[in-house]
This record gives structure tokens, C-alpha cells and sequence, in this order.
């Protein structure tokens, strides 16, 4: 049985959200140019490290195993 994070379901949320946004950033980012592609980068980079942390909280793979 693995062991969960006390707010699982919050944090899954989170993670899918987390995902969804940065896939909707990438496809804007293709159409933008200069500073404001400069600024998509660094939301992608702030959500990406945010999920990085959700990760470190599951057990290894877990979110892997749900794709």
C-alpha cells in the first residue's frame, strides 16, 4: 500500500492544474516575441518548480503511474 500525503487531493489538483497551465503557456509562448515571451518563460519555470515540489511529496513515480 503506498502512503499518501495527508492532502492528497489538494495536492493532485494542484498538480494537474499545474500541468494544464504550463501546456497552454507553451503554445502562447510559440506566438509571442521579446519580453513578454521572457515573462511566459518565467511562469513556466515558477509553475514547473512548484510541481517539482508536489513530486518530491508522492511517492516515486506516482504521478507518472496516473498519466
Amino acid at each position: 500500500m503506498v502512503e499518501l500525503p495527508e492532502n492528497f487531493p489538494e495536492y493532485s489538483i494542484m498538480y494537474k492544474t499545474l500541468t494544464k497551465q504550463i501546456k497552454v503557456l507553451e503554445e502562447v509562448r510559440k506566438n509571442t516575441t521579446g519580453k513578454e515571451r521572457e515573462e511566459i518563460q518565467s511562469k513556466i519555470s515558477n509553475y514547473q518548480t512548484e510541481i517539482e515540489k508536489i513530486k518530491k511529496i508522492f511517492p516515486e513515480n506516482f504521478f507518472e503511474e496516473l498519466s
